[in-house]
């Protein structure tokens, strides 16, 4: 069982099972956030996720009379080491930092060492238009359960890149793309693990082989490993001497193969968000016939999130945030490609119509997939599997750059 602390106060009261909140709680919550200067830790290196977040503060102060101050990071794990020098100094309360844009192995060590407030999320409000089933990830942060100590408000999901001009109907599966692939020797390639990107078409192809992808959700066993990843290694030798430069050389990142794909140096690129086509499009650097899809049985997603620290100076008003961030306004002003891009965690169908009208009527770019049409987003496999996976992959496959 993890260590958590427990503060007998009245913010620690805010923390009530999600069954047992009602109206009036938040009604409580709401009333004592007014007058708060929420501190958000977030990376500060993306002008427009720093608009993003100001427009949040103006909405917050509007609607609430809460207000946000950006804190800009270089790095996440510089507000979990300040969270943790504060506990290790004896400060339970009155922390520095209300709210950290968070996720992955951040959040497991700041759950794992009692360093979040919580559970919180799932008595927001705005939590019932979550899609919790459809987008698993809003809830299982890199295979650990969230437990309501952390909120989603953006989602990644991995979609494949192609020229209909020449490639009319793309492989929607990944045996249907092995087989395009060996019959198309040099025109698919992926980036170079460990590259996140090249990685997570291996997690891809995991997901496509494995008999059980699922046992990929927990530790890897040593004694079980190589057979359970056979599979895996068959595809892959299947169609590397068909790639790209004959799996010679693989391209470094996603900003080289999506060149490749620009040069038509190959007819498939990926990335992980679904509006990258588009907005390579819009700035001149793809052709306006590039459009997207993903496998019929869906692709590797992830969601990114919000998290309290325990010891918050401003509980409260950290709550209100989270809970704005997943009002359909601010959700659809977020996927509005000329604000961030994002994918929503919320679930369309359970919009009002007013609500759901706000998406039908963005502008997402010609190449991008609504995001009712994007398909299942299958959970991140436990680290373990892709530490000792990209090992395997260097040892069998790669190449010095």
């Amino acid at each position: 069982m993890h260590r958590r602390h427990f503060l007998i106060t009245a913010a620690a009261l805010l923390a009530l099972p999600a069954q047992a909140q009602s109206q009036a709680d938040w009604d409580s919550i709401v009333a004592q956030a007014r007058g708060q200067t929420v501190y958000w830790h977030a990376w500060g290196g993306d002008p427009k996720i720093n608009d993003f977040i100001a427009f949040v503060g103006e909405q917050a102060q509007a609607r609430h009379g809460v207000s946000v101050a950006h804190v800009k990071l270089a790095s996440t794990a510089d507000a979990v080491a300040r969270v943790l020098g504060e506990r290790n100094a004896g400060t339970v309360t009155g922390g520095a930092v209300d709210l950290i844009w968070i996720n992955g192995e951040n959040f497991a060590a700041m759950k794992d060492q009692g360093l979040l407030f919580g559970p919180f999320a799932e008595n927001l409000p705005n939590w019932p238009l979550v899609d919790v089933a459809g987008k698993p990830a809003v809830a299982i942060d890199f295979t650990l359960p969230t437990e309501g100590y952390e909120s989603p408000w953006a989602m990644a999901q991995l979609v494949f890149e192609y020229d209909t001009t020449r490639l009319p109907d793309p492989p929607r599966s990944l045996d249907a793309l092995k087989d395009w692939i060996i019959a198309n020797p040099g025109r698919f390639t992926y980036p170079q693990p460990p590259d996140y990107l090249g990685t997570t078409f291996l997690k891809q192809v995991a997901y496509g082989t494995l008999a059980d992808p699922m046992v990929m959700q927990q530790p890897l066993n040593d004694a079980t490993y190589e057979a359970t990843v056979a599979p895996m290694w068959a595809w892959l030798d299947a169609v590397t001497p068909a790639l790209w430069r004959s799996g010679a050389a693989y391209p470094q990142n996603e900003p080289a193969l999506g060149q490749l794909l620009a040069d038509a140096e190959v007819d498939i690129g990926f990335a992980l968000n679904p509006g990258r086509a588009s907005a390579e499009i819009a700035a001149g650097n793809l052709a306006d016939t590039v459009r997207t899809f993903t496998f019929d049985s869906g692709t590797i997603g992830n969601a990114s999130f919000v998290a309290i620290p325990f010891n918050a100076s401003h509980q409260a008003g950290a709550q209100v945030i989270a809970n704005l961030l997943l009002d359909p306004e601010i959700q659809a002003r977020a996927q509005d490609p000329n604000v961030l891009g994002f994918q929503t965690v919320l679930d369309l169908s359970s919009l009002s119509d007013s609500d759901r009208a706000r998406f039908d009527a963005l502008e997402l770019g010609v190449a991008t997939m609504a995001p009712a049409d994007l398909g299942p987003a299958l959970l991140e496999p436990h680290g373990s599997w892709m530490v000792r996976i990209g090992q395997d992959w260097m040892q069998r496959y790669g190449v010095a750059q």
